[in-house]
């Protein structure tokens, strides 16, 4: 018998704020939601420290500005990743099956552009594949079941 889904507002703030009925998949990509929401969160509070951190040069006002930039996008990426496991977003968890594989790729081609930084290439690359794999194993242990 399939589950009914939520509808109107209330009853969704209500499953975003319980998690009840999550699956351990949507667990994997809460958090890893989580860790970007705090990454946006640090890149756009505190650009140079960020920088500092990833062993970046010293960021002129201006890039300083444009990190912040892509901290606040961070952000709401990281936001998309813990509604979508708190209501355990099945087609959410899927998708970024897709997508995070593609971060290495990206990367690497960022970087051997001159376009990105080793340090925050390679980052970026582990901390996504990573959480991939997380999540795949979680993902297809959980469809082992069913």
């Amino acid at each position: 018998m399939q589950e009914k889904t939520p509808s109107g507002f209330h009853e969704m703030f209500r499953h975003l704020v319980t998690a009840d009925r999550r699956g351990p998949a949507a667990k994997t990509v809460e958090v890893f939601g989580w860790l970007i929401l705090l990454e946006g969160a640090i890149m756009l509070l505190a650009p140079m420290q960020a920088a500092a951190i990833l062993h970046l040069p010293a960021l002129s006002e201006q890039a300083a500005n444009y990190f912040r930039l892509v901290g606040l996008l961070a952000g709401g990426v990281g936001m998309l990743y813990v509604v979508s496991g708190r209501l355990n977003a099945q087609g959410f968890v899927f998708a970024s099956l897709l997508d995070r594989p593609l971060v290495p790729f990206i990367m690497a081609v960022l970087w051997s552009s001159d376009l990105i930084a080793g340090p925050l290439a390679l980052a970026f690359s582990i901390q996504d594949f990573g959480s991939f794999l997380w999540t795949l194993f979680t993902w297809r242990s959980e469809m082992s079941r069913s």
